[in-house]
């Protein structure tokens, strides 16, 4: 007989296209999203001009009720909602657009990859890091741009205050392919083997820290290729291990739907939800989107820690008790689970782009490295500098 803790922990061989599809059938009625204007492929769309007039009116009440509805529609209902008009004025819209394209441009002249995790290096335009970019670049227009009361509001409805914005730029030229279907960070950003190891309430958890969302800087007519979404995928408690099975990109592919979507329109959704970009099939429309990754405030130590410090100081000795037999290399994945990165985020993805992979290596791979090579300590001390520079948005010592 089978414990029932097993169910700790999830299998790749385990996941079932049945119950996925079970899930699809899921529809979203009208009523569970009252505020909503109309519902769109199962999709509720929402007039913020309506939204901000309500606000107004209902005051607290309102505010309350609208971020619980659209909590619900992340967890519960189809994972993802479009506010229509999120950002009101086009000539801020417009303003921003420029900016960015100018660091596209100046990124380009100098020369910088723009490694990305779905698509090839300089196949389309992406600007990591375009939040501080842009702050730096035109901090009036930011504190315009980022005064946005609808931002603000999803962003608080799924995570509560304290929250952190991240945000990745993504320009999408015509002839630009589709990518193929995933969920986001953090366990999206895992390899099906590596999220395995994770149990089963973590997977339930991921989700809850991070919000997704989009805000279109052009419109976005089909055929420029708009994020293709599964709703209601989100619930399928093995999303993040089926991401090579053919017959789940096989139903992705059948029961997706694809969402127009005008110049200043935004796009919120659960980070589990399976979804991918479209191919912008477009004669002239850059596809350019501010992509918005927004954490909870909650998933961070309590205390300040330098773990660069720490291995610095250990490595030498792990060095000596791994020769002389006296640590196993288990008993040396425990110590660097007490000391060393094991996450390589966050990091500065211009300098520390991930190629070849979902995500840079880690420390804790890296002392593993040097470990098993038998580096000298000044190696592993210069490397472990060197990893952390680049993950600095600006180089040390700059002003």
């Amino acid at each position: 007989m089978t414990h029932p803790n097993t169910a700790r922990w999830l299998r790749a061989e385990e996941a079932r296209l049945p119950d996925l599809q079970a899930l699809l059938q899921q529809e979203t009625a009208p009523a569970d999203c009252p505020s909503a204007s109309h519902i769109l492929r199962g999709v509720p769309v929402y007039d913020c001009a309506a939204l901000r007039t309500s606000l107004r009116e209902g005051g607290g009440p309102q505010r309350a009720a609208l971020m619980a509805e659209w909590a619900w529609v992340w967890e519960s209902g189809p994972g993802i909602l479009v506010l229509q008009g999120a950002v009101a004025s086009a000539q801020l819209v417009d303003a921003v657009t420029a900016r960015f394209f100018e660091l596209i441009a100046q990124e380009r002249c100098n020369g910088d990859s723009g490694g990305d995790h779905f698509a090839k290096a300089g196949a389309n335009d992406r600007v990591w890091n375009a939040l501080e970019k842009l702050c730096v670049l035109d901090p009036a227009l930011f504190a315009r741009y980022y005064a946005n009361d609808m931002i603000a509001l999803a962003s608080e409805a799924w995570l509560g205050p304290a929250y952190q914005v991240t945000s990745q730029v993504n320009n999408v030229r015509p002839g630009g392919a589709a990518q193929v279907a995933h969920r986001d960070y953090h366990l999206g950003f895992c390899t099906p083997a590596q999220a395995e190891a994770y149990p089963a309430h973590v997977h339930r958890l991921s989700p809850m820290l991070t919000l997704q969302g989009a805000v279109a800087h052009v419109d976005m007519p089909l055929v420029s290729g708009p994020t293709l979404y599964l709703p209601h995928s989100q619930k399928f408690s093995h999303g993040y291990l089926v991401a090579e099975r053919e017959d789940f990109r096989a139903c992705f592919a059948e029961r997706r739907v694809q969402l127009p979507l005008l110049k200043g329109d935004a796009v919120f959704f659960n980070p589990a939800l399976l979804h991918a970009a479209g191919a912008n099939q477009s004669a002239g429309i850059q596809r350019i989107a501010n992509l918005l990754q927004v954490s909870s405030a909650f998933g961070r130590a309590m205390e300040s820690v330098d773990r660069q410090r720490m291995v610095q100081a250990l490595y030498p000795e792990l060095l000596s008790l791994r020769q002389s037999g006296a640590l196993s290399r288990a008993d040396v994945d425990r110590v660097l689970a007490a000391s060393a990165e094991g996450y390589a985020f966050p990091t500065n993805l211009d300098r520390d782009p991930p190629l070849g992979g979902l995500a840079p290596m880690s420390v804790q791979h890296w002392v593993h490295r040097a470990l098993d090579e038998q580096w000298p300590a000044e190696r592993l001390n210069t490397h472990l500098n060197t990893l952390a520079s680049r993950r600095h948005t600006t180089p040390q010592g700059a002003e």
